[in-house]
């Protein structure tokens, strides 16, 4: 099957636009009877819920049976069946051949099969030697159940570990095991996150296409299509619909990524003239954990941004905590946020700590140097949440009550604003952006 695409960079798709993307694509596949949708989760703000209901309609009028959905939460919290429908656009009555929405169990090995494993030497090379570690390559379970057809439907913007989201990361490791979401994000922090965000071709993409090449060879008898969604908000954050890409297999999800992603550098990158003293990051409700709205940290950290001693203000007033799972909760207060440096040499001393986690930390405290023994970093990191002070300290954060945070106080030279944040990747006007 060739892809197909439709973009609208200026305005945004439409309806029509969307449904003949959507059928074309799926002509050659009305009589698949049982298929399972993978989809984002609550931390993207898509358009799944315009498009999902598309997908099953046309479905719908071949002979569809069942459609099955299957959350890629990575370590995100699980989504409850009202969540999931909801942003499938599937809530309510008119969809009688929806079957189970199911949640990724990362943490569940029972939920996982292991069709390969990517050689040392192959993660080495990959690495620049960071890594020399065989790395098995396990996904959900759920792939070999007898389905006729499998749709990943996903969206592109700068992503801190892999260069942009979406394609194939939706599989690797976006619905694997706890080993291979821990080794992209630890790998990730080791190579340096602003060497690969908003870069598309990156070792770490290799990867993610070498493992998803093992998962596809494990299902030879079962398409597998992408749907790869460009989008934007506007100012009352209605999300608008700017891309669509579609294709099969590793070389169609290869190409309708590098489509997506082209049109996501027009989008998503912000340009500044000047570097910045301090900038607010405004969170949305949907980054409901530190976790999750430490991209806002992240997306600020290519050089030139921050002016050296610089702040960046993670501002989410409706955040009470820092993982909503209790273990992991714990071990980011254990650890604390530290750099590289601090990191690799506590990991060393403690072999088995998680290291979705230790990754977490580096990538929102901004990798650092040691220097003395005495850790020291170009910017500061403050928490303006639900959390206190105390425990800000605790974990080497700043803190500011949110209740004194004024938009109006952020005016001027060397100061940001910057509302519904989290979304975008910010660069230097000077700086050369590969992509």
């Amino acid at each position: 099957m060739k892809g197909f695409a439709a973009e609208q960079p200026n305005s945004e798709l439409s309806l029509s636009e969307i449904e003949t993307v959507t059928k074309n694509t799926l002509a050659a596949y009305t009589t698949a009877k049982r298929v399972l949708l993978i989809h984002p989760d609550y931390s993207r703000h898509d358009y799944s819920h315009v498009l999902v209901p598309c997908i099953y309609r046309l479905l719908a009028e071949g002979s569809l049976e069942r459609l099955d959905t299957l959350n890629a939460g990575g370590t995100h919290r699980p989504m409850s069946e009202v969540e999931i429908l909801t942003k499938l656009g599937l809530i309510g009555g008119g969809f009688p051949k929806l079957g189970t929405c199911f949640n990724h169990e990362f943490d569940n090995s029972s939920q996982l099969y292991e069709p390969a494993e990517i050689p040392a030497s192959f993660v080495r090379e990959k690495t620049r030697g960071h890594l020399d570690i065989p790395l098995p390559v396990t996904v959900n379970k759920l792939l070999r159940d007898n389905y006729d057809l499998i749709i990943a439907v996903s969206g592109t913007v700068p992503h801190e570990a892999v260069g942009y989201s979406g394609g194939t990361k939706i599989f690797f490791p976006g619905i694997s095991g706890p080993e291979v979401i821990g080794f992209f994000h630890w790998a990730a922090v080791l190579i340096g996150i602003p060497d690969i965000i908003g870069c598309l071709d990156n070792a770490a993409r290799e990867v993610v296409d070498e493992g998803t090449k093992h998962i596809f060879n494990s299902i030879p008898n079962t398409p597998v299509l992408s749907f790869n969604m460009v989008y934007q908000e506007d100012d009352s954050r209605r999300v608008l619909a700017k891309g669509l890409y579609t294709g099969e297999g590793l070389s169609g999800f290869s190409a309708a990524l590098k489509q997506a992603a082209a049109l996501s550098s027009r989008l998503h990158i912000r340009y500044l003239d000047e570097e910045k003293s301090v900038i607010v990051q405004c969170l949305p409700e949907m980054y409901d954990e530190v976790w999750t709205a430490g991209k806002g940290s992240y997306k600020l950290q290519k050089p030139g941004v921050l002016a050296p001693g610089g702040e960046i203000i993670l501002f989410a007033p409706h955040i009470h905590c820092f993982h909503s799972n209790s273990a992991m909760e714990r071990e980011i207060r254990e650890i604390g946020y530290h750099g590289r440096d601090y990191v690799v040499d506590f990991c060393k001393k403690n072999p088995k700590f998680n290291k979705n986690v230790a990754s977490h930390v580096i990538n929102v405290r901004g990798l650092g140097s040691m220097i003395d023994g005495k850790e020291q970093f170009p910017f500061k990191v403050t928490l303006a949440t639900q959390i206190p002070e105390t425990d800000c300290a605790k974990v080497g954060l700043g803190y500011r009550n949110p209740e004194s945070l004024r938009k109006e106080d952020f005016r001027g030279p060397g100061k940001l604003w910057i509302p519904d944040g989290g979304q975008w990747l910010y660069v230097r006007r000077s700086s050369t952006l590969v992509i």
